[in-house]
């Protein structure tokens, strides 16, 4: 087993450089999951999908966390074609 305690930072760095990738490769496929699976839910709602490309907008620092949040909001609270093309009317909570 490798001393990493020494002053030589450059044996911690090719450690961690497979597990940063692995990282990294996991949080890709959880983003393009995650935009899959909203894009499902916006077009049965009666909207294009498209609209779950927004989401890419996380990935902007500082800024980035606020679009989801407001496209969620905006999503509960607003009125689905889905529904009005269906005649029906969403269950009251």
């Amino acid at each position: 087993m490798q001393d990493y305690s020494g002053g030589d930072p450059t044996a911690a760095i090719a450690a961690m450089s497979g597990l940063m990738g692995i990282f990294l490769l996991v949080g890709l496929a959880m983003l393009v999951l995650f935009i899959v699976f909203w894009w499902k839910i916006f077009s049965k709602a009666g909207y294009n999908g498209a609209l779950s490309l927004i989401f890419l907008a996380s990935i902007i620092p500082l800024i980035g966390w606020v679009v989801p949040i407001a496209l969620i909001g905006w999503f509960a609270f607003a009125e689905w074609p889905a529904l009005k093309n269906r005649g029906g009317t969403p269950p009251v909570s």
